[in-house]
């Protein structure tokens, strides 16, 4: 109630609460096979869906580039541990996803999505540390993690049994997006990463609107592809961050204040 703290927690507590009801009151999501039929199948150099599998390098990249920043230790956040692993699945999406463009379909697309997640929850834990709490966010750095890959697995394991059901994958990649710029806006006098996890989100939508219009970007060209074009600007959104992570401010560990 002091300044304000007690309407915050409860605008966050009521957007996750909701976030959390609508997903588990719709219907069970099966993954639509349509989704692995993308615009740009071209093979290169032996390699089938050539631009779809080659434009995840900018993942790798990005994703050494902040782990090799990582190891200079400056300026680096007691939380430490969640911008490794942050970078880690940045990193690993650049596999995980040219694995899944070689062969797109559902067994392949878990490799897609789980470093991806790992990426998510670490990027959590990141926010909840710089705004938040250091000591929160480090303890709920392994439930975010398990609970990432936990929603992976169960929709992989429900399409195995016939009925698929994305539901909790959804809440673990979208849910976030719609907390964590509540926190930032709400908090934003703790951390000056507010403006590169904007720019981050930005990125993150562009990406998502690329994918949606592959088709029609790759018709427009005949060159590239909206999906190839998606994973340049999805790997520019944990770029932003790694920029962000290079002029941050140093904080000190937090209690919780909500």
């Amino acid at each position: 109630m002091v300044n304000g703290i007690s309407w915050r927690y409860a605008l966050l507590l009521a957007v996750f609460s909701g976030g959390m009801l609508a997903a588990f009151v719709a219907d069970p999501i099966a993954q639509d096979l349509a989704y692995h039929l993308f615009a740009d199948q071209r093979s290169m150099f032996g390699i089938p869906n050539f631009l779809d599998v080659i434009s995840n390098l900018p993942f790798a990249i990005v994703g050494a580039a902040g782990l090799y920043f990582m190891s200079r230790d400056a300026g680096i956040p007691s939380n430490r541990l969640a911008w490794h692993i942050f970078f880690v699945g940045v990193f690993l999406t650049a596999f995980g996803s040219g694995y899944y463009h070689l062969a797109p379909d559902n067994d392949t697309l878990v490799w897609d999505r789980l470093p991806m997640t790992i990426a998510f929850m670490g990027f959590v834990s990141i926010v909840i540390g710089e705004y938040l709490s250091e000591p929160l966010a480090k303890r709920l750095l392994l439930p975010l993690l398990v609970a990432g890959a936990a929603s992976v697995f169960y929709w992989a394991h429900t399409e195995a049994l016939g009925r698929g059901d994305l539901r909790a994958y959804a809440l673990v990649q979208f849910l976030p997006m719609l907390l964590i710029p509540l926190v930032v806006l709400l908090y934003r006098d703790r951390s000056n990463l507010g403006p590169y996890v904007g720019l981050m989100i930005v990125f993150y939508i562009a990406a998502k609107l690329l994918e949606f219009f592959d088709g029609a970007v790759f018709a427009a060209g005949g060159i590239v592809s909206g999906h190839s074009l998606k994973h340049v600007f999805a790997a520019m959104a944990p770029a932003s961050l790694l920029y962000g992570l290079r002029e941050r401010r140093y904080h000190a560990p937090r209690p919780l204040m909500l």
